[in-house]
């Protein structure tokens, strides 16, 4: 009976102890809570500030953050628009430039295959009679080959009349340091012979693509037109070998 008198004096005990520790830190927690709050009302009191005030500034402060980042969001998306824009402008304006300067070289190789069909029809600086217009070379597709042209023409005041005979065009170069000189049916799959017929009333283009051999460079080309009617003449003109970006407007 003592034993268990005991052990309900030492429960009670602990009891009371338990009680004791959760009052103080309740009076703790108070405490400092009350701590707290006096130390920010005396920060705001000495700083001259109302602490309602100060937190319906600081709420300001956050709108106004939320608000300029928004307006920043719009004006870098406003910035995107004109960038796209300015873009835009200026690949338009590339394609008027490109297609400006397409025009004026559609326009300058009309004017010059005019002028080069008024010529036939009219007397002008060209002698009377058969002539050899300069001859046209013009960098192939592949390695060693170029294309070429090479225009016979009729001028003369009066009736045009046919224009019969024969044309050879030679290539001379060097290889193996020697000059070589070699037909153009030897060079061309388009000529099938060295003496090429020629018939015409005004002009007539002879025209394909030569492979240059392996080692050979080429200086010039020699063409001689031989003509057996209206008249017999005999005429050769010497070309320098010339690459050019194009062929000209005319004879074709």
């Amino acid at each position: 009976m003592a034993a268990r008198l005991d052990s309900d004096i030492a429960r009670d005990e602990r009891r009371r102890k338990l009680v004791v520790v959760l009052a103080l830190a309740v009076l703790l927690a108070v405490v400092l809570a009350v701590g707290f709050y006096l130390g920010q009302l005396a920060v705001h009191s000495g700083m001259g500030k109302n602490p309602m005030s100060f937190r319906a500034l600081r709420g300001e402060l956050f709108a106004a953050r939320d608000e300029l980042a928004e307006r920043e969001a719009e004006l870098e998306a406003e910035l995107e628009v004109l960038r796209t824009r300015h873009a835009v402008d200026r690949a338009a304006l590339e394609i008027v430039r490109s297609d400006l300067a397409a025009n004026n070289e559609e326009i300058a190789s009309l004017e010059e295959g005019l002028n080069f069909y008024r010529s036939l029809m009219a007397p002008g600086d060209l002698d009377e009679g058969l002539s050899i217009r300069s001859i046209e070379l013009v960098a192939g597709a592949e390695p060693q080959h170029v294309s070429y042209r090479v225009v016979l023409l009729q001028q003369q005041s009066g009736k045009h009349q046919m224009v019969n005979g024969k044309v050879s065009v030679t290539v001379v170069g060097v290889m193996a340091g020697e000059t070589h000189e070699y037909p153009l049916s030897a060079l061309s799959d388009d000529i099938e012979d060295s003496a090429i017929a020629m018939s015409f009333r005004y002009f007539q283009s002879v025209e394909g693509e030569l492979t240059i051999p392996e080692g050979f460079e080429p200086h010039s080309v020699h063409v001689v037109a031989s003509a057996t009617t209206p008249s017999k003449i005999e005429i050769g003109e010497d070309f320098p070998w010339q690459l050019q970006e194009r062929f000209t407007h005319v004879g074709k």
